[in-house]
């Protein structure tokens, strides 16, 4: 059953996953979301356990600027043309950047607007 997208909005609101679902020209797929600022390892390893596939996260290009964090590629040649940057991590409360604790420090650290360019590792185990 689809949501209304007030009814998802205050999902996201309450820190629930929502799925986001393409259209069937695209990539008719569904897409796990949650609010970064709800974010908790328990959540990633839900992503990366149920929804199989890279943990990525939306962010403005301010704030792509600001942390130094260029596009993967010059030239995107992918079928959809996503506009995948290149992987991050946090450095510090970390240890691999693989665990689902990690991954959830690195969202938070990109979240915290004290974070600098240098608190992040690239690559990463995070797609923004």
């Amino acid at each position: 059953m689809l949501a209304t997208i007030s009814e998802a909005i205050e999902d996201i609101k309450a820190g629930k996953f929502i799925i986001v679902v393409d259209d069937e020209s695209r990539e008719n797929e569904g897409d796990l979301a949650i609010a970064a600022e709800k974010v908790t390892p328990e959540a990633v390893n839900f992503m990366a356990k149920q929804g199989r596939g890279l943990v990525c996260f939306p962010i403005t290009g301010q704030r792509l600027d600001e942390l130094e964090i260029p596009l993967m590629v010059q030239h995107n040649t992918s079928r959809h043309s996503t506009a995948f940057t290149v992987s991050i991590e946090a450095k510090d409360e970390v240890t691999t950047g693989i665990s689902a604790f990690d991954r959830a420090q690195t969202i938070k650290a990109v979240l915290d607007p004290n974070t600098k360019p240098d608190d992040l590792a690239r690559p990463g185990h995070i797609f923004p």
